[in-house]
């Protein structure tokens, strides 16, 4: 019974680390960060004032709007994307894998 709780108090001691690490973020964000972030929320209709009655309802409705506009400019390639694949696919045809043997 004594090494089992030894063996539980050791478990928990050797765990809090990992949980304080698994707190972190993957970065910290930057002042500009930040900023950037700020100037995308108000550039989609977001205006900081400081007696809103709309508080949370607006900023949510501009973040909706930014995060649907970076899913759109993901989602949607560039046009030079699209000729990079396309050249690199034509000069695969020109030289066959096999074409030493």
């Amino acid at each position: 019974m004594n090494n089992l709780i030894r063996a539980v108090l050791l478990s928990c001691a050797l765990s809090a680390p990992i949980v304080a690490f698994a707190q972190t973020a993957d970065h910290a964000l930057t002042r500009a960060d930040v900023r950037a972030d700020l100037v995308r929320v108000e550039q989609a209709g977001y205006r900081p004032i400081s007696n809103d009655p709309n508080y949370p309802d607006d900023i949510q409705a501009a973040e909706a709007k930014v995060a649907a506009q970076q899913a759109q400019s993901a989602a949607a390639p560039s046009v030079a994307a699209k000729r990079t694949d396309a050249q690199s696919l034509a000069s695969l045809d020109e030289h066959p894998l096999y074409d030493h043997h």
